[in-house]
């Protein structure tokens, strides 16, 4: 039996909406990795489809994050204002 080499890695956009909101939760602190993920996916939907608040998107993650709400919303406004500059 032979092994074929892994698939490479086609890295996003940098200027993609996923891109942007994977990268504003990079630095809230959670419980596990795939929180984060969790957290970057309802930020990506709020960015998309521009339904709600981003604290709405927060909450509604379901993301066990280490810091309070109010403060995740604070900082994940201040990536996604950052990157628009």
């Amino acid at each position: 039996m032979t092994t074929v080499a892994a698939s490479s890695v086609k890295l996003s956009d940098p200027a993609s909406l996923e891109k942007i909101a994977y990268d504003s939760v990079k630095s809230i602190p959670t419980k596990e990795p795939n929180d984060q993920y969790r957290l970057g996916y309802h930020v990506w939907n709020y960015l998309k489809d521009k339904k709600g608040t981003l604290a709405d998107a927060v909450k509604q993650s379901g993301a066990r994050i280490l810091i309070s709400e109010k403060e995740a919303v604070a900082v994940i406004e201040a990536a996604l204002q950052k990157s628009t500059d």
